[in-house]
């Protein structure tokens, strides 16, 4: 067995991860006959036809280069077809560097499949690129828009599906035959491919080692009931190797039957805990406070949530079946941020007094409560040092408790943000 299988199988039998569970190596693995994965951001997958090679995404813009020449140590033969398991650019970005390899070559235009809704996501992307450059760079700890040789972090172009299916689609590329299923989840365009002849299956991102991403604060909704109907579906085909986009593959039905029925069981019982409140007339802060996964399955090593996180789900579940007011009627039609901050200052009797609190209930452990205060004191006086100075340290500590990469993304975001504004005041200042 694969050393790459031997590590998952060791990892979900024990329940103890002694490693990484997701690898960025630009490495490639034989995982089965004639079945090949570069571990990229994301992996690509590639099996080996009589047509040529059938490809399973094709990583970020930036790795797809170091990816295709992966592959090449392992074959020379052309690339049939690539099928999108999404639109996110770190499944699509890299078609360029798989199409300037083709005709280098002297070999055709490769086919590129995705479900429908694909173009209509890069469509999106088009909208908001701006918007999407500057998540990335808060979720992902970058700096700003652009990279040292200042192009932007996130594409503005890419290469389009020229087969599109809606519900099923079953292929051949040479030998091979492949039956992709599309699937609503992290998102509304995914696809998930099962090869027969090899009991195998490409998951995409609806497996992704650590807790699923159906949450993402910053980002479009996700569907998780759906989400787990598809890894059921997919359980029920009885597959021998499961390769996702992120993590391991997985080898042997029992285990990967496991881990599918569990990681689908986590989102149902957030949907159904999260509904049964919504039914009962529950605000959405009384179900953040209650709905709970038990703690067991947040420890197996494909379940952490070093990525996305439980309560985000239950926000996101919340947006799916409830739309956005959360109950709560002062916040239907809001005064201004700034105006409640001015009020709730004032009434405090200061910038300062709000600020020692907030560090007070910082220093005894309560940071989601100091942080709240102290948003209210840099709204309020946006040019105090000192509440910059506490809104860094609070920011800081907030993200050095966090377990969830969103979570750190943003905290760390707004402590670097107030440590700016102290830096460029102090260092503008006249001296002598």
């Amino acid at each position: 067995m694969d050393e790459l299988l031997q590590t998952a199988a060791r990892y979900i039998d024990t329940g103890v991860a002694d490693g990484p569970v997701n690898r960025v190596s630009l490495e490639l693995s034989e995982v089965g006959d004639g079945v090949a994965m570069v571990e990229s951001f994301s992996h690509v997958v590639a099996f080996d036809t009589d047509d040529g090679l059938a490809l399973f995404d094709v990583s970020l813009d930036a790795l797809a280069a170091q990816a295709v020449a992966q592959l090449r140590r392992w074959s020379t033969e052309p690339v049939h077809t690539v099928v999108y398991t999404h639109g996110h650019v770190d499944h699509v970005g890299g078609a360029a560097a798989v199409l300037d390899d083709a005709s280098s070559r002297g070999f055709s235009r490769p086919v590129f499949v995705g479900h429908e809704n694909v173009p209509a996501r890069f469509d999106r992307y088009e909208l908001t690129h701006g918007y999407n450059a500057v998540i990335n760079a808060r979720q992902f700890g970058r700096s700003g828009l652009g990279g040292d040789d200042d192009r932007p972090l996130f594409p503005r172009s890419f290469v389009r599906p020229g087969v599109t299916y809606r519900d099923r689609l079953q292929l051949r590329v040479g030998d091979l035959e492949v039956v992709l299923h599309h699937g609503r989840g992290e998102t509304d365009d995914h696809t998930w491919a099962w090869i027969p002849e090899r009991r195998a299956i490409c998951a995409g991102d609806f497996l992704i080692w650590v807790f699923p991403n159906a949450g993402n604060p910053q980002k479009v909704q996700r569907y998780p009931l759906e989400w787990a109907r598809a890894l059921r579906e997919m359980a029920a085909l009885r597959p021998e190797l499961l390769l996702p986009a992120h993590g391991l593959p997985i080898a042997g039905a029992d285990r990967i039957a496991r881990v599918l029925d569990e990681v689908a069981s986590v989102l149902e019982h957030l949907v159904r805990d999260t509904l049964a409140l919504m039914n009962e007339g529950a605000t959405l802060d009384r179900i953040l406070q209650t709905v709970r996964v038990p703690a067991e399955l947040l420890e197996r090593p494909y379940l952490q949530p070093t990525y996305d996180e439980p309560e985000f789900v239950v926000r996101n579940i919340w947006r799916l079946y409830g739309g956005w007011y959360d109950g709560n009627p002062s916040r239907l039609k809001p005064p201004p941020d700034v105006a409640v901050a001015g009020e709730v200052v004032a009434l405090a009797g200061g910038v300062g007094v709000v600020v020692r609190r907030a560090l007070e209930l910082c220093e005894a452990g309560d940071l989601r409560l100091a942080a709240h205060l102290v948003e209210q004191a840099v709204l309020a006086a946006p040019d105090d040092l000192e509440a910059h100075r506490a809104r860094s340290r609070i920011y800081t500590a907030r993200r050095a408790e966090e377990l969830s990469l969103m979570a750190r993304g943003v905290f760390g975001w707004a402590a670097r943000e107030s440590a700016d504004v102290v830096t460029a005041t102090t260092s503008d200042a006249p001296t002598g």
